[in-house]
């Protein structure tokens, strides 16, 4: 059974930073590609960043656009786990941060999104308040 957990969120200063986590289980992270969403209340899901598989394609990175350059996303393959660094924070970086497998990880302005039998994760709530 394919399972992806989160951790790693909380309360945070506004310019602090944080690194959110994501264990797989029950599959390889390196044969999917691999992703973070995040949504804030009131707010549709956008995709944060991704991963493309580094057995099946050349494992290249996608940021959204939007993102400023704060955040750093990577895989480790023997931890079977994703990481989203997440620097300089601001308050409308506060979200739900979940993880995602098996997704359409295209390169901007082509958003990145999750295929019909994509794993999700439960999520982990990011709060950047003073």
């Amino acid at each position: 059974q394919m399972q992806l957990v989160e951790s790693g969120g909380g309360l945070v200063q506004p310019g602090g930073s944080l690194r959110l986590s994501c264990a797989a289980s029950g599959f390889a992270l390196e044969d999917y590609a691999v992703g973070w969403f995040r949504q804030a209340p009131g707010k549709e899901r956008e995709g944060v960043s991704c991963i493309r598989s580094s057995s099946r394609d050349d494992g290249s990175v996608v940021y959204a656009e939007s993102l400023e350059g704060r955040f750093t996303l990577s895989r480790d393959n023997v931890k079977n786990t994703l990481y989203l660094q997440i620097s300089s924070l601001k308050p409308e970086d506060s979200a739900v941060y979940s993880c995602a497998a098996d997704l359409n990880c295209l390169a901007p302005p082509a958003a990145m999104t999750p295929r019909p039998r994509a794993t999700w994760g439960q999520g982990t709530q990011v709060v950047v308040s003073s």
